[in-house]
């Protein structure tokens, strides 16, 4: 096991203690029921996460679990701007996608006899149900970028992995290249199995955990690191070392990691795709060409 990083600072306050174990459960628990009260909000994924975002914002500047790791400045304005364009660029593919995808995949469903998902259950049951599934596939998504180098070039997914300084804000910080990759588990679901609004609050549900699973702060990932991501777990998927990369793919759901073997809990001491973090412009051409320190993408 790697030696505790002396950067980082555990939570020791009862402030802070009470932000380490209480912070993910009560955020969760706040927006499923927020969702939950109105199903159909077309409001509801902005609120929410936007919401959460100023809450994780204010708490990593006070209390940062490295505080190397905080950003400031410009840099933090560009990366709000470029994870505000991807939740609306995600937002805009979902859009289009549904339309063209729904015909033929309610064919398939009728096809063969797949009219089986449970409507009758509470929304929330619902929610869970598809929000595992589709993070299941999700899974095997994201394992597929980090094993074949075409499919990690090809989504751009390295440029997701190549920030020195990580933060509730990098959950949406990927190439546009990915976007499509990144929908398509709970859309492909959710319209085939004709899910409905549970679909909606699947999305909020991934956002929030994807967030927290990022963010720059000491959180507990005891008791709801069973189930779900941590971003002790996520950040150390991060990890500039390439063994330690090949770990932890599930964003949101930690599960299926624990059953496939790819499970890894331990600390972190650099994160990056290689000891320098490319230029925005080197960013932007990682799917074409990478620098010649990426250290983390499949051979």
């Amino acid at each position: 096991m790697a030696p505790p990083d002396p950067t980082f600072n555990e939570a020791r306050s009862l402030p802070a203690r009470v932000v380490k174990y209480a912070l993910q459960p009560t955020a969760l628990v706040l927006i499923l029921w927020y969702w939950a009260s109105d199903p159909t909000n077309p409001l509801a994924f902005g609120i929410a996460i936007g919401s959460l975002h100023l809450v994780l914002g204010a708490l990593e500047r006070v209390m940062p679990a490295r505080p190397a790791w905080t950003i400031r400045g410009p840099r933090l304005l560009l990366n709000v701007v470029l994870a505000g364009a991807l939740t609306v660029a995600l937002g805009v593919v979902d859009e289009l996608s549904e339309p063209i995808l729904s015909a033929p995949l309610a064919s398939v469903r009728a096809s063969l006899r797949l009219d089986v998902w449970p409507h009758s259950w509470p929304v929330v049951p619902q929610l869970l149900l598809l929000f595992l599934v589709s993070e299941g596939i999700w899974y095997w998504v994201h394992r597929a970028e980090h094993r074949w180098a075409l499919v990690w070039r090809a989504s751009g997914h390295g440029v997701h992995h190549s920030f020195k300084q990580l933060g509730a804000l990098n959950f949406g910080l990927n190439h546009p290249f990915e976007f499509i990759l990144l929908v398509l588990p709970s859309t492909l679901v959710g319209l085939l199995f004709g899910v409905g609004p549970a679909a909606l609050g699947t999305a909020l549900l991934a956002f929030a955990q994807a967030s927290i699973a990022h963010c720059n702060l000491d959180l507990n990932s005891r008791g709801i690191g069973w189930l779900l991501t941590t971003n002790r777990y996520h950040v150390h998927h991060h990890s500039v070392v390439v063994a330690e990369s090949n770990t932890n793919y599930g964003c949101a759901v930690i599960l299926w990691d624990r059953l496939f073997g790819t499970f890894s809990d331990a600390p972190t001491r650099e994160a990056g795709s290689g000891p320098t973090e490319p230029t925005l412009w080197q960013k932007t051409l990682m799917p074409i060409w990478e620098p010649r320190d990426t250290v983390i993408a499949p051979s």
